[in-house]
């Protein structure tokens, strides 16, 4: 079976129902048999989607012989590693085609999101919530075990995307998301190419555009115990030359359809 919008190989599990949880994977054979059960334990009705990046060290496999024994797992397989904000993408594309699926989780696979904060976001949804947003930097969220300068370009990153898009969320790069069917089906995911940092600024962005009632909800941000980051410093600077683009991408559309007069 393949994912229609990707290509990419999928393994057939259950029927489509409510929640699901897409977790990409790259390299996370150590912490992939911890965070599902997990997941599972926080949200018991939920779907679980490991997108995998065609680890070389077995994480596929792994999560093939997981979804065997458990129906709510399944595992979309890709090539090679092209990204998060890749893996995301074919994830969401193959959620988004179980036409029961009616909320979308996205987090990571390493702990840094904390499976036992699932069910607070969910509340938000359930109180009227179309997107809601882990945040590290409102009252509440911190990220305790990151040195100062993590955390100093985290922020920044952040106040930057912040300032120049004209955004109220206080945390702009974070990974940690719920998302209503509704919206996430409104936004052009084919058109989104970033990865990283860049890939979170955007989608909120996106959903902000599209009128979307946003809740940030204080969480607890963690260094992974097991595996190693991904993140690297172009992944940085990709994200702060689109947060740029995205602004004066908006603003040329906006003269132009001035300038085009009503219709």
């Amino acid at each position: 079976m393949t994912n229609a919008a990707s290509g990419d190989k999928v393994l057939p599990g259950t029927p489509d129902s409510g929640v699901w949880v897409v977790l990409p994977t790259y390299n996370e054979r150590e912490n992939l048999p911890l965070i599902v059960p997990a997941i599972r334990a926080s949200l018991p009705e939920a779907h679980l989607l490991v997108v995998d990046d065609g680890s070389p060290d077995g994480t596929g496999d792994l999560a093939d012989r997981m979804a065997s024994d458990d129906p709510h797992v399944q595992v979309l397989h890709r090539a090679g590693k092209e990204g998060l904000g890749a893996a995301y993408r074919a994830g969401f594309f193959q959620v988004l085609a179980h036409p029961d699926a009616s909320v979308v989780v996205q987090m990571d696979c390493d702990f840094s999101h904390d499976p036992d904060d699932l069910p607070r976001l969910m509340a938000a949804i359930d109180a009227g919530a179309d997107v809601v947003l882990g945040s590290r930097y409102v009252r509440g969220g911190s990220t305790p075990d990151w040195p100062f300068r993590r955390r100093a370009i985290s922020r920044l990153g952040s106040l930057f995307a912040r300032t120049v898009l004209g955004l109220p969320y206080r945390d702009l790069t974070g990974g940690f998301k719920v998302w209503r069917r509704e919206v996430l089906g409104t936004l052009d995911l084919e058109r989104l190419h970033a990865n990283g940092y860049g890939f979170q600024i955007e989608m909120t962005w996106r959903a902000h555009l599209e009128g979307a009632a946003i809740s940030e909800i204080p969480i607890v941000f963690r260094d992974r115990i097991l595996g190693s980051s991904k993140m690297s410093g172009a992944i940085i600077v990709e994200a702060l030359l689109m947060v740029i683009r995205l602004r004066f991408g908006r603003r040329a559309e906006t003269t132009r359809a001035a300038d085009a007069g009503p219709g």
